[in-house]
């Protein structure tokens, strides 16, 4: 049984989750949670790190941070958007504001979460957004 999970790996990559948090212990619980449930990650401290990142690497879904220092994650999304990236996002927040959600909502996030999260909510978004059907 091991050996056919692992033949379906080879054929079928782990989708890559980027999560984009300026908050390390954040960072790292996240890519904990993700990668437990059998998803790539790629983790960075800032949009503008990510956002370079694209140049070399195609994630399948980004979780993004709102409040960050430099670029916040409301203009990494509109970023995303200019450039014609159809890369789903999911929305992460300490900062929940009912006008916040529903302008990230209408820019086209996919999800919305305020933290602290709940890992299965999270889970459960990402499994309907990049897994593919076996």
């Amino acid at each position: 049984m091991h050996f056919e999970k692992a033949i379906a790996r080879m054929t079928h990559p782990l989708p890559i989750v980027a999560v984009v948090d300026d908050e390390e212990s954040m960072r790292l619980a996240l890519a904990r949670l993700l990668r437990g449930c059998s998803f790539a990650v790629s983790v960075y401290g800032s949009g503008e790190e990510f956002l370079r990142s694209l140049a070399t690497s195609r994630p399948a879904c980004v979780i993004l941070d709102i409040e960050m220092p430099g670029m916040s994650g409301r203009d990494v999304q509109r970023a995303l958007s200019t450039s014609g990236a159809s890369l789903p996002i999911i929305i992460v927040t300490a900062y929940d504001r009912a006008d916040l959600r529903a302008a990230c909502l209408a820019d086209g996030a996919a999800a919305y979460f305020a933290k602290p999260l709940r890992g299965q909510h999270l889970i459960d978004a990402l499994e309907s957004l990049v897994r593919r059907p076996s």
